[in-house]
């Protein structure tokens, strides 16, 4: 395990949510419907995963610098409403728990200027150890800094969509 990083670590944003990323709809993300492909919301919300990890202080530096790595191991995403072109993107990620090596996030995707919430992404990311490509705990100053980002996080309520399992209704034929 890691004890320390070779790198200054940001300063930490604990807001709970977090609101730190903010995106556009780019023209190659938009499909022949005229709004942002199903592929690139799970863009958009794997760049707020990312800068969830450069908050944590495991950003690009931590895999250049063959630390480590993560991984999605599991994800979820809800799809709302739709967006357009150029439309401006707010996310919101909510720590839901933690361990000594994954993380267990919820991202709500916003219209910025209008407001309405689009999707919702619901993922499971696990720390992994360069060298082995295996599982390994998070090195001790991220660690530290989740500790620190749950403790304004774990009086949020749930979200509502978290933990949905997909299905269609046996009423409905």
């Amino acid at each position: 395990m890691l004890t320390t990083l070779p790198y200054e670590l940001p300063e930490l944003e604990t807001r709970a949510p977090l609101d730190t990323h903010r995106s556009k709809v780019l023209p190659e993300w938009v499909d022949w419907n005229g709004h942002m492909n199903v592929a690139f919301y799970v863009t958009a919300f794997d760049q707020a995963s990312g800068a969830f990890m450069r908050n944590m202080g495991l950003g690009r530096r931590y895999v250049d610098g063959k630390l480590g790595m993560t991984f999605v191991l599991e994800t979820h995403v809800t799809y709302d409403r739709e967006l357009r072109l150029d439309a401006p993107m707010r996310f919101t990620t909510q720590l839901l728990a933690r361990d000594a090596k994954r993380v267990h996030l919820f991202h709500e995707m916003y219209h910025e200027e209008q407001g309405y919430l689009a999707s919702t992404n619901e993922t499971i990311v696990m720390n992994i150890d360069y060298a082995t490509r295996k599982s390994g705990p998070w090195p001790v100053p991220a660690a530290e800094r989740l500790e620190m980002l749950w403790e304004t996080h774990k009086a949020l309520p749930r979200p509502a969509k978290a933990g949905r399992v997909m299905g269609l209704s046996k009423g409905i034929r």
